[in-house]
């Protein structure tokens, strides 16, 4: 019988490392595409064929379809960098609206099954709690504009050719294999750095706006598994863990996971959504699953992977292209 084959986009980055590993458990063959400018090649399951470079390359794109007939693609590679994608405009729309465009302009020439994406929740902006899939989306900054932008493209794809999606909306997620090194996304990552180091914790504002943050292996069964799961074709799915808490509340339960002082430094707030989190009845109604780690355990077994494998130093982001309202924290490491 012949093997199914999978396209996995950003597959030596954080999540895409982890569907990668489901993907092989799940009988895929699979080619991990990542240009390493915030993963890790040594991330890339053995089992996968590795290939270094961007979505952004349309020729190199073209060139993998025509060497592989892929059953499935996975796109998971982006800069997803919420808050500082309003200084990287140009930058942000290259690399996550254009460099996917590149990759469902092939699906369509090559009649991919299914053509699974993970946006985010920041294509709501501010909206109705918790943030349902019936909502009409409102994004806020170009990173939420670009990856909506996306959607629509998928779903103009899908009437025009048939080609089937399956839209992720996940939301902070964190765990095992992120980038830590990373000063301008992730904060649970930001908060471990800083720990490890022995600095205080940076929080935009007084801490208090609210997110739900959802454990890696919460997502990324769920999303390698969907292509054989037909009611989420052509769906749009929230998934991550339900229950919001504090940034602040969040740092603390790294420093104790870390057993390190749970010092804050607060600085001006941002432009960002003060409370976002959002409902899973559709992911549970699907695929029968639930957010089953919690917040404590989940920081917990990163808190251990990242003491065991150390901080590692990612390509640093020297891109900016607008500097005017930059946050003064980030005007000094750009």
């Amino acid at each position: 019988m012949t093997a199914v084959r999978s396209l996995i986009t950003g597959g030596a980055g954080f999540i895409g490392s982890h569907v990668a590993r489901h993907c092989l458990a799940l009988g895929h063959e699979v080619v991990a595409l990542d240009d390493l400018s915030g993963g890790f090649a040594d991330q890339v399951p053995k089992e996968a064929r590795f290939v270094q470079g961007s979505v952004v390359d349309a020729t190199l794109v073209s060139q993998l379809f025509q060497e592989s007939r892929f059953d499935y693609v996975y796109h998971l590679a982006a800069y997803a960098a919420e808050g500082l994608s309003h200084f990287i405009r140009r930058f942000n729309y290259e690399t996550n609206l254009v460099g996917s465009v590149n990759l469902i302009n092939e699906a369509v020439k090559q009649g991919v099954e299914c053509f699974v994406f993970t946006p985010s929740i920041a294509v709501y902006g501010h909206n109705q709690l918790p943030m349902d899939e019936s909502l009409t989306p409102r994004p806020e900054d170009p990173y939420g504009i670009g990856k909506y932008a996306v959607e629509l493209d998928l779903e103009a794809a899908r009437q025009m050719w048939g080609l089937p999606y399956i839209i992720f909306r996940p939301h902070n997620v964190y765990g095992e294999h992120q980038n830590i090194g990373d000063p301008y996304r992730n904060v649970i990552g930001i908060f471990m750095s800083q720990a490890l180091q022995g600095r205080l914790l940076t929080i935009f504002g007084d801490g208090l706006q609210t997110r739900a943050f959802s454990y890696i292996d919460d997502v990324a069964p769920s999303i390698a598994k969907s292509v054989h799961v037909p009611e989420a074709y052509n769906e749009t799915i929230n998934i991550g863990a339900d229950a919001p808490y504090t940034v602040k509340h969040v740092g603390e339960v790294v420093c104790r996971a870390l057993q390190t002082p749970a010092e804050f430094e607060f600085l001006p707030p941002r432009n960002e959504v003060e409370h976002a989190f959002s409902n899973h009845t559709k992911a549970q109604r699907i695929f029968g699953t639930t957010a089953a780690v919690g917040l404590e355990e989940g920081i917990g077994r990163m808190a251990a992977w990242a003491r065991r494998d150390g901080l590692r130093n990612s390509v640093p982001f020297k891109n900016i292209e607008i500097r005017k309202s930059m946050p003064p924290s980030w005007l000094n490491l750009s």
